[in-house]
């Protein structure tokens, strides 16, 4: 049975030991194993940096374990997905590991981001900032090392699932 590891800003969800049954639930019904960042329990007595560092190590060692990788690419606190999920599928990607990830809307992200125009003509973003334009709905550094689906985490294991 293939082992997914479960990358996402879901352990931040107030029901996080809840999902992530939920979505090992999920794994199951396709066939998978899911490996959810919270399947482990930190030792007591750890806080701060050393539990910081804990957690770290221990996905770390969860995604070497896993055969793919599946993260949720939703917005998070702004217009792009989880920093810590975006590590997840760099570190995926550079061991070789096939990342898929899946969010909604799937627009581009000229289309998902406000801009402005600047007198001089240049389309900004509310922080003045060019966003990208490669027609692509994540930033290319995701967009380019994961398959992305629209949708949720069932739509992502269906297109798993029928790739396999």
């Amino acid at each position: 049975m293939k082992k997914i590891y479960l990358a996402g800003p879901d352990v931040f969800r107030p029901d996080a030991l809840a999902w992530g049954h939920s979505l090992k639930a999920l794994c199951r019904e396709f066939g998978f194993e899911g490996l959810y960042p919270l399947d482990n329990a930190a030792p007591a007595g750890l806080s701060g940096p050393a539990l910081a560092t804990w957690i770290f190590e221990a996905n770390i060692v969860l995604i070497r374990q896993c055969d793919l990788v599946m993260a949720n690419l939703q917005a998070f606190r702004g217009y792009e997905p989880d920093s810590g999920t975006a590590f997840e599928v760099g570190f995926a990607a550079a061991l070789g590991k096939p990342v898929w990830g899946y969010h909604d809307p799937m627009g581009s992200l000229r289309d998902q981001v406000p801009q402005v125009q600047r007198p001089d003509g240049l389309e900004v973003d509310a922080d003045g900032q060019i966003v990208e334009d490669f027609g692509l709905s994540r930033n290319l550094m995701l967009a380019c090392s994961a398959t992305i689906v629209e949708g949720d985490a069932r739509d992502c294991l269906t297109a798993i699932r029928q790739a396999d």
